[in-house]
């Protein structure tokens, strides 16, 4: 039955009284659901608290808690995202620094705003790990540079990879000049690593290591990850990083290529690069100039050309041809979305299935172009418009004895479908399964169709949660064999209250 007590915990129907019940006899899974409950009083919170300190976690991010509910000692996890928001005690980050627990004193160093004394500490600690979280996520330029010149090569990469870190530290990271060389890196931290080291002092053993990586004293692969760590920082000065164009390794040039300010004269040299994934992000990049853009347009390679249409300053000439020929997924591009009524109707007018099939992915279309669009003769086109607000039923009705299965789940989409519509949707020969699933969610679903919906092994958990579904079928599928749909039911505000109280240990 934990199932079923699990899904009854998120049900918005359930009384005050019988979350207070439920939080009597919480265990971690159970606290977990209660946590997300909107209706959660903040006495409720704390008594949850009271129960799991992992709970308190949730509870804190969700505004559940405050400083004054929260004991420190005994709710450390809880008092620590208090403290990530800015809401805690003055005095809990000193006391955090100073406990013998490492995973205490990562998540500390994560959190902002940390008083100096206590920055300085942290970017002393004898682990690797705590001075990393710091490196990485504080926002003061004062903290993160002198980390830059860290022994251990993790916590250079880190600072490289902070967007807080000043440009001349990031350049100087990213070239190796003004730095000592580092001492340690992840590689020869391991004992038994090919050329190892006999570390200092403690190592951050949990920390992955790629299977290519070597160390013969230099540290050369753990430079080579700060430099790449540089490279896509976009606070990296785009003068200091364009000279990795020709570097040999493809990983520095593909990091290069979505660079920000990324200069004319780069983006130029790499949009003819020999590796489809550097075009691929360079084709993706919003900087890249327009004579770059219109050689990658006309890119042999598929996935370069569908990262073009995806950047959201291609110009719309440039646009179509790729985007028309590099197969684009059933979404709204970039470009598209904010174009002009005037660029809405040239583009809907266009001879090309695929450039319509495009424009028809908006949904603030308007009305003259939607209908037009709706009774495109293209399937594709259609499979596109149908989720559009605005459109009538018979509109609807139409586009499915027109283009059969084609359309059917797309229909179902649409916000304006009706009970009636749906139902016949969901009993469609043969069914569409995918339809039945969307069917299952959509808020207009009446019990007809959700009861046909029931009938189908993944819309069935779907649809056991409808509250159009009867009182007496959500009663039933709580005893189903398969425990998604039972908890589910469980989760139904259409359960009826006498049930919700029997279901309580």
């Amino acid at each position: 039955m934990n199932h079923v007590v699990n899904g009854l915990a998120v049900n918005p129907a359930l009384p005050g009284e019988l979350t207070d019940r439920l939080i009597e006899i919480a265990d971690a899974e159970l606290a977990g659901r209660l946590t997300d409950r909107e209706d959660l009083s903040r006495a409720q919170a704390v008594a949850l608290l009271s129960r799991v300190d992992d709970g308190g976690v949730s509870l804190a991010y969700g505004g559940r808690l405050t400083a004054a509910d929260v004991d420190p000692v005994q709710q450390p996890h809880a008092a620590l995202a208090l403290l990530d928001q800015g809401l805690g005690r003055p005095e809990w980050p000193r006391m955090f620094a100073a406990d013998p627990e490492v995973r205490i004193r990562e998540k500390l160093a994560a959190c902002p705003g940390l008083p100096p004394d206590v920055a300085e500490r942290l970017a002393a600690d004898p682990d690797v790990g705590v001075v990393v979280e710091l490196a990485l996520w504080t926002r003061e330029p004062g903290v993160a540079a002198p980390l830059a010149a860290h022994p251990h090569t993790e916590v250079r990469r880190a600072v490289a990879a902070n967007e807080a870190t000043p440009p001349a530290v990031l350049a100087a990271l990213l070239h190796g000049e003004g730095l000592a060389p580092a001492e340690r890196c992840p590689v020869c931290d391991r004992p038994n690593a090919p050329g190892a080291q006999a570390p200092d002092g403690p190592c951050p053993a949990d920390r992955d290591v790629p299977p290519d990586a070597s160390c013969d004293g230099s540290h050369a692969s753990a430079s080579h990850d700060v430099r790449w760590a540089a490279l896509a920082n976009p606070a990296t000065p785009a003068e200091a990083a364009a000279g990795f164009a020709g570097h040999p390794d493809h990983r520095l040039r593909r990091a290069l290529a979505a660079h920000p300010g990324l200069p004319v004269e780069a983006a130029r040299r790499l949009a003819a690069d020999p590796d489809p994934g550097v075009r691929a992000d360079l084709a993706r990049n919003p900087a890249v100039d327009e004579t770059s853009m219109r050689r990658l347009a006309e890119d042999e390679d598929m996935d370069v050309r569908r990262a073009l249409a995806l950047n959201p300053r291609v110009p719309l000439d440039v646009l179509v041809p790729p985007a028309g020929t590099a197969r684009i997924a059933s979404t709204l591009l970039p470009r598209i979305a904010p174009a002009s009524p005037e660029e809405v109707g040239q583009l809907a007018a266009s001879p090309d299935a695929a450039v319509r099939m495009m424009v028809a992915q908006r949904r603030d279309l308007p009305a003259a172009v939607r209908d037009a669009l709706a009774a495109d003769p293209d399937a594709k086109v259609v499979k596109s418009v149908a989720p559009h607000p605005g459109l009538s039923e018979e509109q609807l009705r139409a586009m499915v004895d027109r283009h059969g299965i084609h359309v059917v789940t797309p229909a179902a989409l649409n916000p304006d479908a009706s009970a009636a519509l749906l139902e016949t949707l969901a009993r469609h020969e043969p069914p569409v399964h995918k339809a039945l699933r969307e069917i299952a969610r959509h808020p207009r679903a009446g019990a007809p169709a959700l009861l046909a919906c029931l009938t189908d092994r993944r819309a069935r958990p779907l649809a056991a949660a409808h509250p159009a579904l009867p009182p007496r079928v959500v009663t039933e599928l709580l005893s189903d064999p398969d425990e998604s749909v039972a908890e589910a039911a469980a989760a139904n505000p259409a359960l009826p209250l006498t049930v919700m109280r029997s279901l309580i240990p």
